[in-house]
């Protein structure tokens, strides 16, 4: 395979999944971060989101998971329960090929489901410092193997306060492991807990400063408090976003501009952190796929989006942390895209905003809300837009996913069904050998198997007419 990721020396299966994903040249953060970790070095890396640095140590810790291994090797904490998701995702998809399998833990949804992953073979968790912890206290997640330990984000868990629990879980890992700590900025808080616990890491910095100027615009709006929300719909008809996130600091003005935006029948959905663990990851799915245009959020959803081709991220409230600023206009110019930064100011002598200046190293340019005509001018055909859908996006792990195949059977543990038998049996058919599955899910009563390279089909249709420890087990094509 002829893929600049070959020169890393990793393996194929990994290389083809790397190719299906669509990654064709490494960034910056992966050129630098990838052979670090192939040589088992600790790394401290200073990275901005939306610089790859999820591939950068979701690559190299694919390659070096032992497959046969049944405990944990490889701990990734996130601040979010959204990162993790993605996290988990990123790295399954990596890993297809090699069947590595990842679980993500996080709070607000029933442990006992992640406590029966994990007692299935389990080679990566990812997840949220506080539920970590929970499984560890619980003894359902063993860590007796892991010997790679990442911490993503840890400026953002500093500023939502878990540094703590990440000590006390730095404190229960096995002492001999290669530690990864990722990181926008490097507060001292992060410096001490690097030197108390890494092993002479190697300090990788990608140059922050050229990626929040290069591709993003910079704009600032000077607003009358009472009339925010009529410059939010301005501005909107002004600029005809393909997708945009709105952020504002509070859940309740979320929901405000959210309800504004839908009494103006706009393609709107919101997320923030009084909403339901499901609903939230449902929004972030469905706007992933393109199915609406604009997102309201709260910081907590500024971590993670890694949706391709947001054009606009609008600050209806300056974010009262000053790095939150970097985090959230990250969400947009990624990959070498452009993209626009718009942000509102009520008062002149913003403190926020000059804090937010210092930081990024400039000032930010100052326009005037379009006029009265110029808005009723563009609003017939952008309000038009603004009620449509975007364009569809194209899902990474569908196009890895065309070869694979999920099939339901209808038999889990309390047939005493494990996965090794199914192996067995689809390996019984003719032309299909252990390469062609992939990750297996046995749960109670029912089990799932990944089938790989487009044998699907037929291995459905043989299955029928088998048995499985001598049991008819009905066997169909998985539906989500």
């Amino acid at each position: 395979m002829n893929s600049e990721f070959s020169k890393f020396k990793i393996g194929e299966e990994l290389l083809k999944s790397i190719e299906g994903l669509g990654y064709k040249t490494p960034s910056e953060v992966q050129e630098k971060v990838i052979p670090e970790i192939l040589k088992n070095n600790d790394v401290i890396v200073k990275s901005q989101t939306g610089s790859g640095k999820t591939a950068a140590f979701g690559i190299p810790l694919c390659e070096k998971i032992d497959w046969d291994e049944n405990s944990p090797q490889v701990l990734v904490l996130t601040p979010t329960r959204e990162l993790a998701v993605q996290v988990s995702e990123d790295i399954s998809n990596i890993g297809r090929f090699k069947r590595i399998k990842a679980v993500a833990v996080f709070g607000k949804e029933p442990i006992s489901d992640q406590i029966r992953k994990l007692k299935q073979k389990t080679h990566i968790v990812v997840g949220t410092p506080g539920r970590v912890f929970d499984h560890i206290e619980k003894g359902s997640l063993d860590l007796s193997k892991i010997k790679y330990f990442v911490i993503d984000e840890a400026d953002e868990m500093l500023n939502m306060g878990f540094i703590d629990q990440v000590e006390s879980i730095i404190k229960r890992l096995p002492k001999k492991k290669v530690t990864m700590l990722f990181s926008a900025t490097m507060p001292d808080a992060i410096k001490e807990l690097s030197e108390k616990h890494m092993n002479k890491p190697v300090d990788i910095s990608i140059e922050s400063q050229k990626l929040i100027t290069d591709n993003i615009e910079h704009t600032l709006y000077y607003v009358n408090y009472e009339k925010k929300l009529e410059n939010l719909n301005s501005i909107l008809i002004h600029e005809k976003p393909e997708t945009a996130v709105i952020f504002a600091r509070t859940q309740e003005n979320v929901d405000k501009v959210f309800e504004y935006l839908k009494s103006k029948k706009y393609s709107v959905n919101k997320i923030h952190g009084g909403m339901l663990q499901k609903e939230r990851l449902s929004t972030m799915e469905s706007y992933r796929r393109g199915d609406f245009r604009l997102l309201v959020a709260t910081d907590v959803a500024s971590r993670g989006i890694d949706i391709e081709g947001i054009t606009h991220v609008i600050n209806f409230e300056l974010p009262v942390e000053k790095e939150a600023y970097v985090h959230r206009i990250g969400r947009t110019g990624r990959a070498g895209a452009k993209g626009k930064a718009i942000s509102f100011c009520v008062k002149e002598k913003d403190n926020l905003l000059s804090e937010i200046e210092d930081l990024i190293g400039f000032k930010i340019p100052v326009c005037y809300i379009p006029g009265k005509e110029q808005i009723e001018k563009e609003s017939i055909e952008s309000i038009e837009l603004l009620k449509s859908k975007p364009k569809r996006k194209k899902e990474k792990a569908k196009i890895i996913n065309t070869n694979i195949t999920k099939i339901y059977l209808n038999g889990g543990k309390k047939k005493k069904l494990r996965a090794g038998d199914i192996v067995g049996a689809i390996c019984k058919i003719d032309g299909v050998s252990a390469d062609d599955i992939g990750i297996i899910d046995v749960q109670d009563s029912v089990s799932y198997v990944d089938i790989l390279n487009g044998k699907g089909k037929k291995v459905i249709e043989e299955l029928k007419n088998m048995t499985i420890k001598g049991k008819k087990i009905n066997i169909e094509k998985a539906y989500k």
